[in-house]
């Protein structure tokens, strides 16, 4: 710590600029950059992060700084270039960019550790002095023989629950000597009931051998490593290479970062993680939004003082305080999850590659289903490609059936959610006493409630869609808006024509879930959702009973599509491949490719090869030929070749300017404002769009309009469009937002 007599400091609030404060002498020598500090702001206190030790200041009326948090600095010098970069990069306020990089609990420092008392023998005491104990105060004779036989400190609440004794006697013995208590921090581990069985290396086959020794090389001189793609068919053994990649980080001296998309996967990550690391105490650490404040308080804190060597997590674990950084890995590096949909609007998996430049590290993306954008990076030299063609084992790649929905309605009369192809394959897994995956990316009952008279369907008031009925107890037999939750009652007649004629359409998972088990009544059958997976401990009770077979039949959206291996699946239904490949975005059909070769890959991973059933409507889509083949080279050169003509990523970069008000008149006046304003500032070298309505043009109550720039130089765009946003005075009610690579354009 450097005794400084100035700090430059960002504070937690919109101010757009850095401020000066004196460091009065009793915090001198004890301050960093990257300390926070409270401070004095206007006529109240604000918490603050150091960004620079100025010798000289030429502010004036400076004031002293009024507390440090904490003891040590909580970012380092890495993280905080990091931070600015993602403030130029993706054009947003740089204390925006630090709040996102600490967790709440550690940002407002206040939740602190957890105390809990613990017991040691106090005196000794001799045999006739315990007789007359006993004779006086049983009870209290019978505690001092338990912490007796104690070989080291034991928390007192579990010797008291042992012994079935009460506090007011423990506190007896403590007066008299014959105990002693003391109070200690324990730590809130969230995985301290697990019991992980340690494993070792598994032998790899020669392309995982080759994959390894390329990245095991790049950590020897990561300085001039470029990142890593590890392109690997599912099932290929990816994580495999991951493990002893990072065992070799380790042995090193150096840490790592395992990012994973959806919090779905973190359970079975760390099982696998904390089995290969056991031998290294306290190795793991796990940063994700389920934990809680308290737990995520003690994960933290274990990162930064160094006893945690490993962190996953989701996309925020990319800012994990970890010293010595060597290997960050991120799994299946093509999800859209990685995209921040708040401001910072940051991707981690690009985030992972500049932490990497910066801290000279080593970056593996792993996918068996890369982005084009990866894809295309590792074609023109910017990333290293390694591939896997091949399943461990040599287990065979799944059969994929297409199944032409189109033909079934016509056989039916009716839309089936099982075909009869599908049916029969779920019964012959059924009688093999093998498990199935039903995907259906869409929650909900019935995804809509129509008036079969007038036509008019129950829309939400806030948002331009119609409200899902649902069934489940959380929200029984309500309607309910995904985007902005709201609710409403179930009508009894129509409220626009008054008619008794109102019926359910269409179907999500929770009716597919229904269908099933009235279909196949001796099946257990099981739902992972965002409705079903409330619980803090859902995910992982519901993985773990299907992994041991106690569920035959699990119906699920996209968190049951990726990463899961488990054995005995050798059935994969697709109830609609169709859901995401019309929507009015240019990575709709990559999206379905992706989805539909991952939902696969869940399929024959064990010794009985597998078998996928694709139902869709649009049979002869590329999206869904490529992937019946397993052909993503296919698949890639044909949907480059059509971004290529379009002026879309990864040919140029995008820029999504959303502008949205409770008012449409404003909102639209206010985006043509901003589009006319930005013709003036931008060169003809970038391409700007129209000011046009959101394809979902009212969200949560409010209307919006878009602006699509696209262009090569996007950091001298960001910086055209930050500044001609400044310049932009905006009505009260009107909100602009600013997406720098956007994955999402609804």
């Amino acid at each position: 710590m450097a005794k400084a007599n100035y700090v430059r400091v960002i504070i937690d609030r919109a101010i757009h600029r850095e401020l000066d404060y004196a460091v009065p002498e009793s915090l001198r020598g004890r301050i960093g950059v990257g300390s926070r500090v409270r401070v004095p702001f206007r006529d109240k206190s604000a918490l603050a992060t150091v960004v620079a030790l100025p010798e000289q200041t030429d502010a004036r009326g400076i004031r002293p700084i009024e507390a440090i948090i904490g003891e040590a600095p909580v970012l380092t010098e890495q993280l905080l270039e990091l931070g600015r970069w993602i403030a130029t990069y993706y054009c947003c306020p740089i204390e925006t960019v630090m709040r996102s990089m600490l967790p709440q609990v550690i940002r407002r420092a206040e939740v602190g550790w957890k105390k809990q008392l613990f017991v040691q023998p106090g005196r000794k005491i001799d045999n006739d002095e315990l007789e007359k104990l006993r004779k006086r105060a049983p009870r209290q004779a019978e505690l001092v023989e338990a912490i007796s036989r104690l070989e080291m400190p034991m928390r007192a609440a579990e010797l008291l629950r042992q012994t079935s004794l009460d506090n007011q006697t423990l506190r007896a013995l403590v007066k008299r000597g014959l105990a002693k208590l003391r109070e200690e921090a324990v730590v809130r581990d969230p995985h301290a009931d697990e019991h992980f069985i340690a494993t070792s290396n598994l032998v790899l086959n020669e392309e995982q051998t080759r994959a390894l020794n390329e990245i095991t090389q790049a950590l020897e001189a990561p300085e001039n490593a470029r990142p890593i793609l590890l392109h690997g068919v599912t099932g290929s053994g990816k994580t495999e290479i991951y493990l002893q990649a990072i065992r070799a980080t380790l042995d090193r001296g150096c840490t790592a970062i395992v990012l994973v998309p959806e919090i779905s996967l973190t359970p079975q990550t760390v099982e696998r993680f904390k089995g290969r690391f056991a031998y290294v105490p306290d190795a793991v650490a796990v940063l994700h939004s389920h934990l809680s404040e308290g737990e995520r308080h003690d994960e933290w804190h274990k990162i930064h003082a160094g006893r945690a060597r490993i962190v996953i997590g989701a996309r925020s674990a990319v800012f994990a305080p970890l010293k010595n950084l060597g290997l960050i890995v991120i799994d299946e590096e093509h999800e859209t999850t990685y995209k921040q949909e708040e401001a910072p609007r940051y991707h981690a998996r690009d985030l992972a590659v500049v932490r990497g430049k910066i801290e000279k590290c080593v970056v593996v993306l792993g996918s068996a289903t890369p982005s084009l954008e990866s894809y295309h990076n590792a074609g023109t030299g910017k990333y290293r490609l390694l591939a896997l063609t091949q399943r461990v084992d040599e287990k065979q790649m799944p059969l994929m059936r297409i199944v032409d929905l189109r033909q079934e309605r016509r056989k039916e009369k009716k839309a089936a959610i099982l075909s009869e192809k599908l049916s029969q394959a779920i019964a012959d897994r059924l009688e093999k006493r093998e498990q199935t995956i039903l995907f259906l990316n869409r929650r909900g009952f019935s995804t809509s409630l129509l008036c079969s008279e007038c036509g008019e369907a129950r829309n939400c008031p806030n948002c331009s869609v119609a409200l899902t009925f649902h069934r489940h107890p959380a929200v029984s037999g309500r309607l309910s808006c995904h985007l902005c939750g709201h609710t409403a009652a179930v009508p009894k007649k129509c409220p626009d024509c008054g008619k008794d004629a109102l019926i359910y359409y269409g179907f999500g998972t929770e009716k597919v879930e229904s269908t099933v088990a009235q279909i196949f009544p001796k099946a257990v059958v099981r739902r992972m959702d965002a409705d079903s997976m409330t619980r803090k401990e859902a995910y992982r009770e519901t993985l773990r009973d299907f992994r041991t077979g106690k569920i035959d039949i699990l119906v699920g959206t996209q968190m049951i599509a990726k990463g899961l291996h488990f054995p005995n699946v050798t059935l994969v239904g697709i109830i609609n491949a169709d859901l995401a490949l019309h929507l009015p975005d240019f990575r709709a059909g990559e999206r379905t490719f992706q989805l539909l070769t991952q939902v696969a890959g869940r399929a024959g991973r064990g010794e009985t090869p597998g078998e996928v059933f694709v139902q869709t409507y649009t049979p002869f889509s590329p999206s869904i030929q490529f992937a019946r083949h397993h052909d993503f080279a296919g698949y890639f050169q044909q949907e480059l070749e059509f971004r290529e003509r379009c002026d879309f990523p990864p040919f140029k970069h995008a820029i999504l300017i959303t502008v949205r008000s409770a008012h449409e008149g404003r909102s639209k006046l206010s985006a043509e404002t901003l589009k006319r304003r930005l013709k003036e500032a931008l060169p003809e070298e970038f391409i700007l769009g129209d000011a046009t309505p959101a394809p979902l043009e009212k969200l949560q109550g409010q209307f919006r309009f878009h602006i699509l720039i696209r262009g090569e130089a996007i950091l001298r765009l960001s910086r055209l469009v930050r500044e001609t946003l400044d310049k932009l005075p905006f009505p009260e009610d009107v909100t602009v937002s600013v997406d720098v690579d956007p994955y999402q354009l609804l």
